[in-house]
C-alpha cells in the first residue's frame, strides 16, 4: 500500500515538472519570436558596449603603461567593464516584455490560462533574458579578441560564465520586480535610463578605485558591478587564483572568492525579497 501511494505521488510530481516545462519552454519560444521579429533590441545591446569599447580603448590607447594596476593597457582594462555592463543593461531589460504584455492584456490571458504553474512565466523571462544577455557577452568578447585585448583560457572563461549569470540572475529578478510594481513601461524604462551610466561610472569599469575621490570610491566598493567585473578582469589576466585580492576598497581588501560570494548574497537575497511579490501578483 505504501509502494502504490509513494508510486502516485511520484508520478504526479514528475507529471508536474514535466508540464512546467513544457509550458516553460513554449513560453520561451514566444520571447525568442517576438526577438526575431523584431531583432533590433538584440543588435543595440550589441552595438552600444561595442562603441564603448571602440572609443574608450582608442581615447586612451596612449595612456602609460604603468598607469594601471598590474601595467596593463588600457584596452584590456576596459573589456571586463564593457562585458559586464552589456551583461547587466540586458538583464535590466528583463521587465520590459512582462510590462508590455501587462499593458496589452497578454498577461491576463495568461493568468486565465490553465497553466499547470504560473512560475513558468518567470522561468521563461529568466532563460530568455539570460539568454540574451550572455549571447551579448560573448560577442563583445569576441570582439574584444580581435582588437587584441585577449581571451581568458577555460578555467577563466568558466569563471566569467559564472560571475556574469550571478549577475544576471540577480538584475533580472530586480527587473521583474520593478515590472509589477511600476505602472507602466514608461517609468521602467526611465528606470533603466537613469541606473545605467549612474551604475557605470560609479564602478570599477572604467578606472581603479585609486584614481577615484573618496566619496566615489566608496560608490564603486559597494557597486555590484565592481564585484563582477574584478573576478572577469582576473580571468582575463591568465593565471588567476581567487584566494587573491582583486578590489582594494576603502573599507578593506576584497578577494575574488569574497566578490562571488557577495553576488551569490545579492542574487538569493533579490529572489528571496521579489518571490512575495511575483506569488503575489501571479496568484
Amino acid at each position: 500500500m505504501k509502494n502504490s501511494t509513494f508510486a502516485s505521488e511520484n508520478h504526479i510530481e514528475n507529471q508536474f515538472l514535466s508540464e512546467l516545462i513544457q509550458e516553460t519552454m513554449a513560453l520561451t519560444y514566444r520571447l525568442f519570436l517576438q526577438l526575431i521579429r523584431r531583432p533590433s533590441t538584440l543588435i543595440a545591446g550589441i552595438l552600444q558596449p561595442l562603441i564603448w569599447l571602440i572609443l574608450f580603448g582608442a581615447l586612451f590607447s596612449k595612456a602609460p603603461v604603468g598607469l594601471l594596476p598590474g601595467g596593463i593597457g588600457y584596452g584590456n582594462f576596459l573589456g571586463a567593464g564593457v562585458i559586464v555592463f552589456t551583461a547587466f543593461s540586458g538583464a535590466l531589460n528583463a521587465g520590459l516584455p512582462v510590462m508590455f504584455d501587462r499593458e496589452f492584456g497578454f498577461l491576463n490571458r495568461l493568468l486565465v490560462a490553465p497553466l499547470r504553474s504560473r512560475s513558468s512565466i518567470v522561468f521563461a523571462s529568466v532563460i530568455y533574458i539570460t539568454s540574451i544577455s550572455l549571447l551579448q557577452s560573448f560577442a563583445i568578447m569576441a570582439m574584444a579578441y580581435f582588437l587584441g585585448y585577449g581571451w581568458p583560457g577555460l578555467a577563466g572563461l568558466l569563471l566569467v560564465v559564472a560571475t556574469l549569470l550571478l549577475l544576471v540572475f540577480a538584475v533580472t529578478a530586480l527587473s521583474l520586480g520593478l515590472a509589477f510594481v511600476l505602472p507602466g513601461h514608461i517609468e521602467l524604462i526611465a528606470v533603466i535610463f537613469v541606473a545605467n551610466l549612474p551604475l557605470l561610472f560609479a564602478s570599477t569599469a572604467l578606472a581603479p578605485i585609486s584614481f577615484m575621490p573618496g566619496w566615489m570610491g566608496w560608490l564603486a566598493a559597494i557597486n555590484p558591478l565592481t564585484f563582477a567585473i574584478e573576478p572577469i578582469r582576473a580571468a582575463y589576466g591568465g593565471s588567476f587564483n581567487l584566494g587573491n585580492v582583486l578590489l582594494h576598497a576603502p573599507y578593506g581588501d576584497v578577494t575574488g572568492y569574497q566578490c562571488l560570494i557577495i553576488l551569490m548574497g545579492l542574487t538569493i537575497g533579490l529572489f528571496l525579497l521579489i518571490s512575495p511579490l511575483l506569488n503575489r501578483k501571479l496568484a
